[in-house]
């Protein structure tokens, strides 16, 4: 399973970053809970790609999936998250993080240009700091409308109170 290559340590992600950037890549970071991934997600991820020749996905932890999202999630455990962001041809690198954010992460990798969804404006993107320091970009993405990990939950919700299978 080749893919799975892809999800790496912080040391080898960065090493991965430095032999990408030396073949003249720029290195694109992104990250999120990614739960339950969907084409908005695809979407988002794809277009991200565009900005680099290097996409590194930041994947928050079981805990700290906790931490934000509350008890109730993730649904999907880290590891199978991971995994399946890794099967994606548009991602180079899968990093699981711990931290609440992904500042320390962004900091250590040290990536070119940075993006969010179009639900985090850029002055609320955690690590624009870091990146624009470096001369990089920060970005905030449009996402696709009425997609929505959340909003796929609630509807799955709702469907099994309406007793559907």
């Amino acid at each position: 399973m080749e893919h799975l290559r892809k999800i790496m340590d912080w040391p080898a992600a960065k090493a991965r970053i430095e032999e990408a950037r030396g073949r003249g890549a720029a290195i694109v970071f992104t990250n999120g809970c990614f739960d339950l991934l969907h084409v908005g997600h695809l979407r988002y991820l794809t277009q991200a790609r565009t900005l680099g020749g290097f996409l590194v996905v930041g994947v928050n932890s079981d805990r700290s999936v906790r931490e934000i999202k509350g008890p109730g999630r993730p649904i999907t455990p880290q590891d199978q998250r991971a995994e399946v962001l890794a099967g994606l041809t548009v991602v180079d690198a899968v990093v699981i993080f711990d931290q609440a954010d992904p500042l320390a992460l962004i900091s250590h990798l040290e990536p070119d240009v940075l993006v969010k969804g179009g639900d985090w404006t850029v002055d609320q993107i955690v690590g624009r700091e870091v990146v624009l320091a470096r001369g990089g970009r920060v970005l905030s993405l449009p996402l696709t409308p009425g997609l929505s990990t959340t909003g796929l939950l609630g509807r799955a919700l709702e469907l099994n109170r309406d007793g559907l299978k």
